[in-house]
């Protein structure tokens, strides 16, 4: 077996390889050329294949952690007076809207400027 066909066996063994590739953090051109000089050598391949799902979950875990709640309270009140002063200012440019809007009464057509 050739080098070529021996990389597309490691590629499909290793999945989370594609994966690497997918996440755009390497191409397959890269990841060719480690496994030319390295052949299937586990510490090369080690840094490719971790799981960096559970890195994320980590960090997101971390976040969650550090949130400050009544800062979050603070904000939603802000929030919402804020969009209680913009109902109240559409509501009452609406209501002006309504008068504005009202139809005229006819005039009759045999006058002529207000005889």
């Amino acid at each position: 077996m050739d080098k070529k066909e021996s990389f597309k066996n490691f590629i499909k063994n290793n999945p989370k390889l594609i994966n690497y590739i997918k996440d755009n953090e390497g191409s397959m051109q890269k990841l060719y050329e480690v496994y030319d000089v390295y052949g299937e050598d586990e510490k090369v391949w080690k840094e490719y294949l971790e799981d960096r799902s559970s890195i994320n979950l980590n960090n997101i875990s971390n976040i969650v952690k550090n949130i400050d709640m009544n800062s979050i309270k603070g904000h939603i009140n802000t929030a919402q007076k804020a969009l209680s002063l913009v109902q109240e200012l559409t509501g009452k440019v609406n209501e002006g809207a309504k008068i504005i809007k009202k139809p005229l009464a006819p005039k009759p057509l045999d006058k002529f400027f207000e005889d």
